[in-house]
């Protein structure tokens, strides 16, 4: 593994191991932490930190129901055709799941691989995506890409059942190409048309991946300067074989992991190269990055705007929010407000992301959801959320200026500037943890 910007992080005077850096492993990588988890792995130490992050073990507060509670939901949502019912089994995940990583993956892959419920029309099939990303999210890049090129969700939302022999619908091909696997500049107009000869003949019959013999162009085809007579799997391990595929997918991985301008040009690169001797491994990646200095670099801490799914699900697991828990369908509606709509992208080009999650509008929205999800009714919650009982459970009193140490310590790391304590000087209780949670500040993980 080449070593000059990924090198193993190891705590010392410059970047210790304290709540700071515990507090952005998990708001980073996962979907925040409550305190207990935070201390926990604060007393563990980095390395046992990130290991059970990746193994799927992280989230301490997963019900001994969950696998089939989650099956439950899901299964309810798709008999019933229910796409709100499929958000909100997946908020479910994201809240109680013992693998956060691997939700946060599913997040990713969702957003690279675009699919919209609007067109698509089939909660089925949008759940079956959905567990295609959870199964192959961490795994080899080949091993995802085949299973998404012919899933039957992909393949109605690009048109893929019109494309036959004669008549060559270039939509999965163009994506596959510009968007999915290689990145602009890393092929020609001719290509494009050339795979999509490829991929005739592919189709869905009966909500299943299908493959049409008599629909397939069986002629010569030349892509990316080889010619022969390419079917669709043929053209997936050429368009797997090409160098830029590794620097697409590492771009994908570091967007996720890091803040703006944190990850130098030439780290990326020194990933791809990785990626590419070690076939395309995407556990791996996420294991290099979670583990590396560049990751707990100071630069890197707290420069990431959250997605409004991760800011929705995030703020409930640190808070705590478990018993009662809020609404799954009210975090789902209220990620939509804030511009993430699950299942429907805008495009499939995914969703903008970094500084595009943030307007006046989505800011009004996550303000609102703050007090909602402190105040109770708003979030389906039964209950108010109680700050100084949170304060004085993490062994701290129980004035205003503990309320706000704790929280400050619990969403960023640190005790709050003098500044922030000033900003927030006229609020105590619930409107004092609502404010902070609606401040700039907290908007940023």
């Amino acid at each position: 593994m080449p070593t000059q910007h990924w090198k193993a992080y190891a705590p010392d005077a410059k970047a210790p191991w304290d709540l700071r850096r515990v507090v952005h492993l998990h708001r980073r990588a996962a979907f925040a932490a409550p305190w207990d988890e935070l201390q926990r792995d604060l007393k563990a130490g980095p390395e046992a930190s990130v290991n059970r992050l990746l193994k799927g073990t992280a989230n301490g507060h997963t019900p001994d129901d969950f696998a089939p509670t989650a099956e439950v939901l899901a299964d309810a949502a798709v008999s019933a055709g229910d796409i709100n019912r499929l958000k909100a089994a997946w908020f479910y995940r994201m809240l109680f799941g013992p693998d956060p990583v691997g939700e946060r993956l599913a997040l990713v892959w969702h957003d690279h691989f675009a699919t919209g419920n609007t067109k698509v029309r089939n909660a089925r099939a949008m759940h079956r995506q959905n567990e295609l990303f959870r199964t192959h999210g961490r795994a080899k890049f080949a091993d995802l890409l085949n299973a998404v090129a012919r899933d039957p969700a992909v393949l109605e939302y690009l048109d893929a059942p019109t494309n036959r022999k004669g008549h060559p619908n270039e939509n999965l091909a163009r994506e596959l190409m510009e968007l999915f696997i290689l990145g602009i500049g890393n092929y020609t107009e001719a290509d494009v048309k050339e795979a999509a000869r490829c991929l005739t003949g592919w189709s869905v019959d009966a909500d299943v991946f299908a493959e049409h013999a008599t629909r397939h162009d069986d002629d010569s085809k030349t892509v990316l300067g080889a010619t022969g007579k390419w079917t669709g799997a043929d053209l997936l391990n050429q368009l797997l074989k090409h160098p830029a595929t590794a620097d697409r997918v590492a771009s994908k991985l570091v967007k996720a992991f890091f803040g703006e301008g944190a990850c130098p040009a030439d780290a990326v690169k020194e990933l791809a190269r990785g990626l590419r001797e070690h076939d395309l491994d995407v556990n791996w990646a996420c294991g290099v990055v979670l583990r590396s200095r560049l990751f707990f670099a100071d630069a890197n801490i707290h420069t990431r705007i959250t997605a409004p799914a991760e800011f929705v699900a995030g703020t409930a697991r640190a808070l705590g929010l478990f018993d009662p828990a809020p609404s799954t369908l009210a975090m789902a509606d209220w990620s939509a407000r804030m511009g993430q709509d699950l299942f429907d992208p805008p495009n499939v080009g995914g969703w903008p992301g970094g500084r595009a999650w943030i307007t006046s509008r989505t800011l009004i929205a996550r303000a609102n959801y703050a007090a909602a999800l402190i105040e109770g009714p708003n979030a389906g919650r039964t209950t108010a959320y109680d700050p100084v009982a949170a304060t004085k459970a993490a062994g701290l009193g129980a004035t205003r200026a503990d309320v706000l140490a704790h929280h400050h310590r619990l969403l960023f790391g640190t005790d709050p500037t003098a500044e922030m304590s000033t900003r927030l000087a006229q609020l105590d209780g619930r409107k004092l943890v609502i404010a902070l949670l609606s401040t700039p500040e907290a908007q940023l993980g």
